[in-house]
Parts: C-alpha cells; sequence; structure tokens
C-alpha cells in the first residue's frame, strides 16, 4: 500500500507546476502526505522537513533528501508535461525522473521507518525547493533551520546505482578589453582579435590531479558575446567557462589557477557549488555493495554541494533521461527504489 500511495503521489506531482520558486501546490500536495501519515512536519517556503519518531539529539542524524522543483519542459516535448500518463509501465511527464521517483521512494522509506524503535541514526526527510537553480530557498538556504546533518542519500536519478562523487561547479565570466572605435579606422586594440590567444591559453589549461573516481576537472568554453553593430568595434568581448571539479581541489584552488593563467578578467559567479564525495568503505557505501549496488562518480550536480557531511547520491531513474522530452521513469524503477532503500537503511539502522 505504501508504495502505491507513493506512485499515486508522484502522479499527482506530475499534474502540479512546480519550476524553481513556484513550487506552493507540489509543497501542499507533499503536507497531506505527512497528514495522512500522521507525521508532524514543518516547512518553510516550499521546503518541507519532517524527523522520525524516536529522534534523540545524541544520536547521528542519516539526511533523506530529494527536490520537488523542476526545469521548464522544453519544446521538444510531444506529450503534455503535465498529463502524468501512464503507458506501458512507463509514468511520463515533467519531473517524473528527475526527481519525482527519487523524491516519492525516499518519502517511502521515510514513512516506513518512522516508527522504528530505538534506531542507530536519526532520520531526517527533506524535500527541499529551487534545487534546478541552486537557489537562495533551496536546501543550502534552510541548513541553518535543520538538525545537524552528519551523513545523508540524495535523491537523483542514478538508477539506484552509488554516486560515492559529484563534481562541483564554478561558472567563470571573462572579459577580453579593448579600444572600440569605428571600423573603417585603424586599431591595433581590437578585443576580438585578441580571441584566439584566449582560447589557446583555455585549452591549455591543466589539471594535473586526476580523481579516480570523477576523472579530471573539465573546463568547457560556453557562450561568447561582443558587438552589436557591424561597423563598430566593441569595447570588450565576454566569455563564459563551465568548470566541473573534481573533489581533489577546491574551488578556491581552481579559481587562482585559472584567474593566474588567463590573460583577462576572470570572475567566478560562486565558488559555493564544491565537489562531494563519500568514502568507499563508509558503512552506508559498504551496505549498498552488499546490496549489489556498483559505485561511480556523478558528473551533474545536486543539492549534495550544499552538504559539509558524507553524502551518498542515490535514487530510481535515469540521468540521462533528465531535462529531456516526454521525460519518464518506468514504475517498476520506482517500486525497486524503495525496497532497495529500505534495505540499505535497514542495516545501519
Amino acid at each position: 500500500m505504501l508504495t502505491q500511495n507513493a506512485i499515486t503521489l508522484l502522479q499527482d506531482l506530475i499534474q502540479i507546476e512546480s519550476f524553481s520558486k513556484n513550487e506552493s501546490g507540489t509543497a501542499k500536495r507533499l503536507e497531506l502526505w505527512f497528514e495522512q501519515y500522521n507525521i508532524p512536519f514543518q516547512r518553510k517556503d516550499h521546503n518541507l522537513w519532517a524527523v522520525n519518531k524516536d529522534y534523540d539529539p545524541e544520536k547521528p542524524t542519516l539526511l533523506l533528501n530529494s527536490h520537488h522543483d523542476t526545469v521548464q519542459p522544453n519544446q521538444a516535448y510531444t506529450r503534455d508535461p503535465f498529463a502524468a500518463d501512464l503507458v506501458d509501465g512507463k509514468l511520463y511527464g515533467l519531473g517524473s525522473n528527475d526527481a519525482g521517483g527519487a523524491l516519492v521512494a525516499l518519502l517511502a522509506m521515510f514513512t516506513h521507518f518512522y516508527d522504528y524503535k530505538n534506531p542507530t541514526h536519526n532520520l531526517l526527510f527533506v524535500a527541499s525547493a529551487e534545487e534546478e537553480i541552486a537557489g537562495e530557498k533551496s536546501l543550502r538556504g534552510l541548513l541553518s533551520e535543520l538538525p545537524k546533518i552528519d551523513l545523508a542519500i540524495v535523491g537523483e536519478p542514478t538508477l539506484m546505482q552509488l554516486a560515492i562523487a559529484e563534481k562541483g561547479l564554478i561558472v567563470f565570466d571573462l572579459v577580453v578589453k579593448g579600444t572600440p572605435s569605428h571600423a573603417a579606422h585603424p586599431n591595433p586594440n581590437n578585443p576580438l582579435m585578441k580571441l584566439p590567444e584566449i582560447i589557446q591559453k583555455i585549452e591549455e589549461l591543466t589539471f594535473e590531479k586526476v580523481s579516480p573516481i570523477l576523472g579530471p576537472v573539465k573546463v568547457t568554453l560556453t557562450q561568447i558575446e561582443a558587438g552589436n553593430q557591424h561597423n563598430v568595434i566593441p569595447s570588450e568581448v565576454k566569455l563564459v567557462l563551465d568548470v566541473r571539479v573534481n573533489e581533489c581541489y577546491s574551488n578556491t584552488e581552481i579559481k587562482e589557477y585559472i584567474q593566474a593563467a588567463l590573460p583577462c578578467e576572470v570572475t567566478p559567479r560562486s565558488l559555493r557549488l564544491q565537489s562531494s564525495s563519500i568514502d568507499e568503505n563508509h558503512p552506508l557505501v559498504q551496505a549498498g555493495k552488499k546490496l549489489g549496488r556498483s559505485v561511480y562518480g556523478s558528473p551533474t550536480l545536486s543539492d549534495q554541494a550544499a552538504l559539509s557531511c558524507p553524502s551518498l547520491k542515490l535514487g530510481p531513474g535515469d540521468s540521462t533521461r533528465s531535462h529531456s522530452a516526454d521525460e519518464y521513469i518506468y514504475v517498476q524503477e520506482i517500486e525497486e527504489g524503495i525496497a532497495l532503500y529500505i534495505e540499505l537503511v535497514k542495516q545501519i539502522l
């Protein structure tokens, strides 16, 4: 019954628009779950959280977190993104895979253990908002309201394999300065003509420390913007670098290296999205391995970036379906996900 109720909950959530910063409807639907199971909960903005019945502040706390916001549907959708159609075992809809399946599976697992007597760990369930935009009112902005967290499972689509590390992210704004002038006149300081040198310097950026799980730091030039008239040399060229950071470097180290290496203005938008990891020998990871799960490093960012404790990314669904047209998750994936979450946590609880 718990599993079926979780699937019904996901169908309801899909049908409620919940773009980042506008999750009030899905937050209200999640409130009904807690009320149905007589679980006291708290809410701040569009974030909801609850602790197990035998919560003891002297015990370590395991966070169970996933998000209920979604991105905007892309133009390639052929289905109604809010229809929650169930076809041949697939549940279609925006947010079904990222990360509705993980959210309802974690919530079902938390509900299953809510009355568990004398656990070794407290359980703290958090349904967070604004994850897709790493917003101020996401999990990061909620941490000061929550009990101390010692360990975390972050629910994202991983095919229920153990993502024991995820890359951090720094977005850099680059500005190449020059002298504006009319295109008809000589100008030895045209910023556009400096681009080949800048791009070559970007290609030459090297980070020697390669993670055995996450691989090397990845630097990608994603945007170039300059000029708005054909006969005017612009005063500057703007570029954007997307840098995915492994756990071998701090974001501050990456910033200092890139600023020293590139002959232009280099400004990070934020340094707070750090890489995350958990030791492969941690009891939670070992418990997952005993259940036949494999370990890997995740290239995608999640609410893990807000956490300073060991954290494991794990959930039903496939990351390659996230943000795709006609997003879906298999119902069987949710069913198996709930069962595996329960077996995993049972081993440490």
